[in-house]
């Protein structure tokens, strides 16, 4: 067993509380100084069903989901049996002393007696797990307090005696189990996921209006704008569906309202003639798309990156738009932001992409420096020379000045019709070609502030893992272990996967003898897009859309297959 890092799996049925015991150990680690990421697996069903909370942690960097298991916490039988064979050989299996351990070496917990209700026992395996661990158990106590706070101090008591006497009898029963290295002292940390991330990104850019229809993994963004949004003005509205949603988000975004909307692959395709409507109307708004594996329902709480082309091509007709495509939490909440910035700036729809394995996973992470950010870009509310203002415009570079109705003299007319330089309908033929081409030549100003992709590893790779969005971490993992073993081998992450600016990327892909594409669907999508662009073609490509993240073992094994 690494004594550096270590990989937490707790199982157990959705309703048993693995969550609540997860997320306090989580946060207690991150407290004491640990590196912490969690991913979560979990099943399309309300009670019942396999699920797991996962938390890699340790004192190196960590960057993406493990599959080797160090510990595993079993709260019921069936997670026993279905990740036996993912124990290492030095794991320790934990689970109630009247499960069946099927040959494992294993610390049977007295639960029962630990616990007097069934309500406390994810605070009694809090208790274990962190004695086990070496983690204080002031920060479990602290974790208590905050967590049940608002219930009273009975409430409270009773819980804490039973982190105290669990905690005890992990320290008498567990003794032989290697503890976690000393954590690093560190500055407090936020301990948010992806979802959480984009949000405050959001809050950051300005937003002020939010519609939505609840769909998983996309919900969430809209819920922290509910809880954190209220006090900075943000309007957030849940719809009938979203059709109505995403149109809904071009009125306000009319109106003058920055606007997000946020939904899944499901979602997105019934938004899709909204998107065109966004694209005639010039009218700017950021749309994030969590994919999950499809088609259609799918697996609805899984993790794909197939949606890749339905984003790209959605909607009729030519219009230019922008592709975010976040690696990390911080990429969500920064991307985000510039998601706002760049769609204003073009007046054009603008998306962020990112997927189930990211929008749930959590890590600690430096609070963002809100005074080091650049201005977002808004609406001219000048109304200087109001009566010669027209909404469309035509310039050299594409872009008109939009103008908000209501915040002067100025008429700014809007239309799902082709139009005149004013807003009113036109069938013309030579307006028509002028007001296309003023709309396409927005992409190329688009196209001048691309996101560079970031890259990673071994200079001169003889290697290039060619990744974009979550996948990043797992293949940044690969790399560095393949490059421990004495391999050449560097990653290439984009971030910004539409519109493309081959210069800042084709001349290393023409120098590495051997590039792979890992992306999250069968059809090797990006890899594809490449190709039609640039010319380019990977050498090989490493595809996983089993509903399940990439992993660095499972990269590696790829790799040498």
């Amino acid at each position: 067993m690494s004594v550096q890092n270590r990989h937490i799996v707790i199982g157990g049925a959705a309703g048993q509380g693995l969550v609540t015991v997860g997320q306090m150990l989580s946060k207690g680690l991150v407290r004491a100084g640990y590196e912490v990421l969690v991913t979560q697996d979990y099943m399309s069903r309300v009670r019942g069903g396999h699920n797991t909370y996962n938390i890699r942690t340790g004192v190196t960097p960590l960057t993406g989901p493990a599959e080797s298991i160090d510990i595993l916490v079993a709260l019921n039988q069936e997670t026993v049996s279905l990740h036996k064979r993912a124990l290492g050989s030095d794991g320790i299996l934990i689970l109630d002393e009247g499960f069946d351990a099927e040959g494992l070496a294993a610390l049977h917990v007295p639960f029962a007696s630990l616990a007097p209700k069934a309500v406390f026992q994810n605070i009694a395996a809090l208790g274990v797990l962190c004695s086990v661990l070496g983690l204080s158990k002031d920060h479990a106590a602290t974790l208590v307090h905050d967590s049940f706070g608002k219930k009273g101090q009975a409430v409270i008591a009773q819980n804490l005696q039973v982190l105290d006497e669990a905690y005890a009898w992990g320290e008498a029963n567990a003794a032989s189990f290697e503890k976690l290295p000393s954590a690093v002292s560190r500055a407090p940390r936020m301990f948010i996921n992806g979802n959480e991330s984009l949000a405050l990104g959001a809050l950051a850019a300005g937003v002020k209006f939010c519609s939505f229809y609840p769909m998983t993994p996309a919900t969430s963004i809209a819920q922290n704008l509910i809880t954190h949004g209220r006090k900075m003005g943000v309007y957030v509205e849940q719809v009938e569906d979203e059709i109505a949603a995403l149109n809904m988000g071009l009125g306000a975004s009319y109106a003058g309202a920055p606007t997000l909307i946020p939904t899944s692959g499901g979602g997105f395709a019934l938004m899709t003639e909204a998107v065109s409507l966004a694209g005639v109307m010039e009218q700017p708004v950021v749309v994030v798309v969590a994919q999950r594996p499809g088609p259609a329902t799918g697996l609805p709480t899984r993790t794909e990156q197939a949606d890749f082309n339905l984003v790209l091509y959605a909607g009729h007709g030519e219009f230019p738009r922008a592709i975010f495509a976040p690696g990390t939490i911080e990429d969500c909440f920064f991307l985000t932001r510039k998601a706002f910035d760049i769609s204003e700036k073009y007046q054009s729809p603008v998306f962020v992409l990112t997927d189930q394995e990211l929008a749930d996973r959590h890590m600690g992470v430096e609070p963002f420096d809100l005074d080091a950010l650049p201005p977002v870009a808004g609406p001219d509310l000048s109304d200087t020379d109001a009566q010669a203002y027209k909404r469309y415009v035509l310039t050299k570079d594409g872009l008109s000045p939009r103008r908000i109705p209501g915040y002067g003299e100025s008429i700014v007319l809007a239309d799902c019709h082709e139009h005149t330089e004013d807003g009113h309908i036109t069938e013309d033929i030579d307006m028509r070609i002028a007001m296309n081409d003023k709309r396409m030549l927005k992409e190329e100003g688009m196209r001048s502030e691309v996101v560079p992709p970031r890259f990673f590893g071994a200079d001169r790779p003889d290697t290039l893992l060619l990744c974009w969005g979550s996948t990043e971490g797992a293949a940044r993992e690969a790399a560095n272990v393949l490059n421990g073993q004495g391999q050449r081998v560097g990653v290439l992450s984009f971030t910004q996967v539409w519109p493309l600016a081959p210069e800042q990327f084709l001349p290393l892909l023409e120098t590495v003898p051997k590039v792979v594409c890992v992306e999250g669907n069968k059809t090797a999508q990006f890899a594809r897009l490449l190709r039609q662009e640039t010319g380019f073609r990977p050498h090989r490509n490493i595809l996983r859309y089993d509903g399940r993240p990439f992993t660095a073992s499972y990269i590696i094994g790829k790799l040498a297959d």
